[in-house]
């Protein structure tokens, strides 16, 4: 991923953190309820850890109600074949399922898609086999899982996730 990718990860930990300036600035052509959704983080933000290497991870966020490593991708296109570029993004996704597995934690892919009006950001996750529990299983329950193509690679369709103010709203959801 290059340096536009990497700009897209640097927007993803500002709307994460709850940064009021990064969210004023993506919000500006959402809904009222698209908008409430973001800005909800201002009130309860994440430490979001850019992470170093191809580990298939970009950033680990964390609260002290759930953690989840995060995978971001960009494109002008509405899908993604992880099978582009020598199969390193299949690869990369087997890799995070046998990891996150391992540990019982909820793998995230972000799709940001570029130039479009209202949230630009989908959330995925990847299918796994082992069986969550509490907030983690909630959340990997509600999250539309990748793709597969007929040769049984990842797909990322942007239509298919949830939109990130969605998600956000189940995150930082507040009882009345």
């Amino acid at each position: 991923m290059g340096k536009k990718g990497s700009n897209y990860e640097r927007e993803l930990k500002g709307i994460l953190t709850g940064d009021a300036k990064v969210i004023a600035k993506m919000t500006k052509t959402m809904t009222e309820e698209e908008r409430a959704s973001y800005e909800s983080t201002i009130k309860r933000p994440f430490m979001v850890l850019r992470a170093a290497g191809s580990l298939g991870i970009d950033l680990v966020v964390i609260r002290q109600d759930f953690s989840f490593p995060v995978e971001v991708k960009s494109s002008r296109e509405e899908k993604l074949w992880f099978i582009q570029d020598s199969g390193r993004g299949q690869k990369q996704a087997v890799d995070m399922i046998k990891e996150c597995e391992r540990v019982g934690v909820v793998p995230i892919y972000a799709y940001r898609l570029k130039s479009v009006r209202g949230d630009p950001w989908r959330v995925f996750t990847l299918p796994m086999s082992v069986q969550l529990t509490g907030w983690s299983k909630y959340i990997y329950n509600l999250l539309p899982k990748l793709s597969t193509s007929r040769g049984g690679n990842f797909v990322m369709v942007w239509k298919e996730g949830m939109p990130l103010n969605k998600f956000l709203s189940y995150l930082n959801y507040e009882e009345s």
